[in-house]
């Protein structure tokens, strides 16, 4: 890891460019008691309570077998915490990747979306090292609301199929002139295959078997959005879940034809019939997991190859886009919830590690994670032990509690992702900005909303980043403004001597602001013998501004017309030495202040006409 020299204001010694483990160690030296051992402890049991069937329940939505989900909260939101910048974020799997890593399980297997996360951890990594956690700061709001509502939108669709208990193995139709056996790739396309396997399912009317997945998952939907008004001491995960298993087992013993699938049924095996291994995750290097599978509906094995990794790198850089957004969001929720200030470059730099660990151990792409975060503030956390307490949880749960985490439903998960979908949407903020926000601001929402259900969320951070740029640099160059001065100047109390014209440029001169300034000012100084611009209020010019000052000065000096560049600030003046460009030419002249640049041009009008 490169070292950077910093020193600091304060004199103190130079630091690493990257800080590891800067909130546990923040911890420590604050003075780490007894008391807080105890909040940490009680409320790390909390949130692992209820990342448990969270976690599952993602693996799932992620096209994985259910144990993946907890490794993933073990591996990576252990190294996280240890190594974080936030002393109370929770990091795990999330339902913001879902809709990313679903079609890479799907095209790659579980050993492609492993290798896209390990790639995605290494560029989270450079991304600490090179502190560039601030920037992450800059991605405009609206961006950041309209692909999360649309993914909001397609996590929300994809429970539909285990909440009603559909099988799509079962489903004769052909979309394309191929037989639909799994969930196709486009969003218009699930909508249709979910449909056609609701049909099939309830055409021949409804009955014990049909409505058993249906039942359960409504119950469950249904304890989950109702208990919080009951309280908000005890999660409501861990009330409804449970509840449901209980009620699913007691309705399939004693109601005749009642089915509804569980963890056991889908996911158990003669070796495994919870469905859950009640063991701790193994050393395996992802791209040895199952790979692509093939027409024998057989998982194959991936090649390692330049191409593979390649073919693999849009969606790996969309995780650490994504990634580090949702990480760095979830930890200013938890500074905004205790006071307290993250480090976003350590927090960027131990996400990288997670990612790149988890894949080795079973796992996939974690981030940090909002609402358990949230949880873990309200239980009491005061530092990241609490965060790695949680992980400890789930290694006991994992090894404890796997034949009884088998008889969880299905339709159950889907219901409690469900929650999470709506809780994603966040509907207000996006009512707020389509009703009192810029037009614009309103064009990029529905830009990244649309993209992200239509296409996909490669597609829509892309262009939903690009937008936002070009819309910024187009206000940017609509505050960059060029005004004659007809009479007297501020800082200049005489009248402008005849045969001199003033301008005064306002706002930064860089590419997006340049060339409209310039050309304004060039198309008003035709049959003057000498231009003053005042650039004081000019904080910036990039090199496009520097062209097009220089491409005006040749052209006014082909006129013979006199150019001063009167009081320009320091950054401009220093682009302008460094290029050179000042130096050697007759037509231009630069003065300290604007009543110094009129008697410059007023001189050269004067010896101009004497001569």
């Amino acid at each position: 890891m490169a070292v950077e020299r910093i020193t600091p204001a304060d004199g103190g010694e130079p630091r690493l460019g990257v800080r590891p483990g800067a909130a546990l160690r923040a911890a420590w030296r604050e003075g780490y008691s007894l008391s807080a051992l105890r909040s940490d402890l009680l409320a790390g049991l909390v949130v692992g309570v209820v990342a448990l069937p969270l976690s599952m329940a993602l693996a799932i939505a992620t096209g994985v077998r259910p144990e993946h989900g907890l490794y993933t909260a073990i591996v990576a939101g252990g190294l996280i915490a240890l190594l974080g910048g936030s002393a109370v974020q929770v990091s795990g799997p999330t339902a913001a990747f879902v809709v990313i890593l679903a079609p890479i399980t799907q095209t790659w297997g579980l050993a492609g979306l492993a290798l896209a996360t390990s790639m995605a951890g290494v560029i989270l990594i450079a991304m600490g090292v090179f502190r560039l956690g601030r920037l992450i700061e800059f991605i405009p709001y609206p961006v950041t609301t309209g692909f999360t509502a649309g993914i909001a939108v397609v996590i929300a669709t994809l429970q539909v199929k285990d909440l009603l208990g559909l099988e799509l193995r079962d489903l004769h139709v052909r979309i394309d002139g191929e037989l639909v056996a799994r969930m196709p790739d486009h969003y218009l396309e699930k909508v249709r295959v979910l449909w056609l396997a609701a049909q099939e399912k309830f055409g021949a009317g409804l009955s014990a078997a049909t409505l058993g997945d249906v039942s359960v998952g409504l119950f469950t939907l249904a304890v989950l959005l109702l208990w919080p008004r009951v309280t908000r001491a005890v999660p409501a995960a861990l009330v409804a879940l449970p509840l449901a298993a209980v009620g699913a087992w007691a309705c399939t013993k004693g109601i005749s034809g009642f089915e509804a699938a569980t963890i056991a049924s889908k996911f158990g095996t003669a070796a495994n019939p919870s469905g859950i291994p009640g063991a701790l995750p193994t050393f395996v290097a992802p791209w040895n997991e199952p790979g692509p599978v093939g027409a024998d509906g057989a998982p194959g094995r991936l090649v390692l190859s330049l191409e593979t990794v390649r073919a693999l790198l849009p969606a790996a850089l969309t995780i650490a886009l994504l990634g580090s957004i949702e990480s760095l969001l979830s930890a200013v929720v938890a500074d905004g919830m205790t006071g307290k200030r993250h480090d976003p470059d350590a927090e960027l730099f131990a996400q990288g590690v997670g990612n790149v660990a988890a894949p080795f151990f079973g796992g996939f792409a974690a981030t940090g994670a909002i609402a358990r975060t949230a949880t873990n503030v309200r239980s009491g956390a005061r530092s990241p032990v609490a965060a790695l307490t949680h992980a400890g949880f789930l290694v006991l749960a994992l090894v404890a509690l796997a034949p009884v985490l088998g008889y969880l439903p299905m339709a159950s998960m889907a219901a409690l992702l469900l929650v999470v979908a709506r809780n994603m949407a966040e509907v207000k903020h996006v009512a707020f900005v389509l009703r009192h926000g810029p037009r614009s601001d309103v064009a990029v929402l529905a830009t990244c909303f649309g993209l992200t259900v239509v296409f996909d969320m490669v597609m829509a951070v892309g262009v939903g980043v690009v937008l936002a740029a070009m819309l910024f640099m187009r206000r940017m160059a609509e505050v960059s403004t060029v005004r004659l001065i007809g009479g007297e100047h501020a800082a200049y109390s005489q009248p402008v001597p005849a045969g001199v014209v003033l301008y005064s440029i306002g706002g930064p001169l860089f590419f997006g602001a340049a060339q409209r300034a310039v050309s304004q000012l060039e198309r008003h100084s035709g049959g003057v013998r000498a231009v003053v611009i005042d650039m004081q209020d000019v904080p910036t010019m990039d090199a496009t501004g520097l062209v097009n000052l220089e491409s005006l000065v040749l052209r006014l000096g082909a006129r013979r017309c006199f150019v001063v560049l009167a009081g320009v600030r320091p950054q401009p003046m220093e682009v302008m030495t460094r290029a050179g460009w000042m130096f050697g030419r007759p037509y231009l002249a630069v003065a300290g202040s604007v009543g110094a640049g009129v008697e410059i041009a007023r001189a050269w009008v004067e010896g101009e006409a004497a001569a």
